[in-house]
């Protein structure tokens, strides 16, 4: 587990400390031919060394983690598109991670047991995130679609689908701060967004809308809460 938490430590600094946006820049327009993608690759492959206190018998874990880095990131570069960045991001960065448990299962540094437990417990919260951000938006959408105010205005100044968005931040974070017992951030979080909707609802002077959102944030809410109180009951049991 040791050697894990060493290969992940070089990689957040050589992949985001260490990585000045310029470069980024830089590999995105040249790719292949941008020196800044070598000199990634050969701080990478120094940071690994460094961590591993330039132990020779991870040669090999250290010039498969290097040589797949590369591949991964020149993937990326080609692949990606100006709207698929956000997506190969993430795509990138799980197989970056991916490549370390590899090679800490190679070294058998890892607990098999542990890291078992740990997908055990994972289940019930991927099921917990899910439901709260994209089923709890059609389950608050349904029910308060009947009462939805009619807009008067044929343009809308708001982003495209933040209102949605919006609901599942609100939903993350009533959700973990039940489940790490932060009870009073929750109260916080609804004297935020009272704050930022006073001004919308005040100007509007739309009774409707005001009962509309009320009543919206309200099942959002309570959707959170009662997933996280669902979710410390689970994870007892696994």
């Amino acid at each position: 587990m040791i050697l894990f938490l060493k290969l992940l430590f070089a990689h957040f600094l050589g992949d985001f400390l260490l990585q000045p946006k310029k470069w980024v820049d830089e590999k995105e327009k040249k790719k292949l031919k941008s020196p800044k993608l070598y000199y990634h690759i050969g701080i990478h492959t120094l940071l690994l060394f460094i961590v591993l206190s330039f132990d020779y018998n991870y040669f090999l874990g250290i010039l498969f983690i290097a040589l797949t880095h590369f591949c991964i990131d020149i993937s990326k570069l080609y692949f990606q598109k100006k709207k698929s960045k956000g997506s190969w991001f993430f795509i990138d960065q799980f197989l970056h991670l991916f490549i370390l448990i590899v090679v800490a299962f190679y070294y058998n540094s890892l607990d098999l047991n542990f890291i078992q437990t740990q997908i055990n417990r994972l289940i019930p919260l991927a099921l917990c995130v899910l439901f709260i951000t994209t089923v709890s938006s059609v389950i608050v959408k349904t029910i308060i679609n009947q009462w939805k105010p009619e807009s008067k205005k044929e343009t809308d100044d708001s982003l495209a689908k933040a209102g949605r968005l919006i609901g599942m931040l609100e939903r993350l974070f009533v959700f973990v701060f039940v489940i790490t017992n932060h009870w009073g951030a929750i109260g916080f979080l609804v004297t935020a967004k009272s704050v930022f909707r006073f001004g919308d609802l005040t100007s509007s002077k739309d009774r409707k809308l005001t009962e509309y959102v009320l009543i919206g944030t309200l099942l959002s809410f309570g959707l959170a809460i009662l997933t996280g109180i669902v979710y410390s009951q689970l994870i007892n049991i696994f």
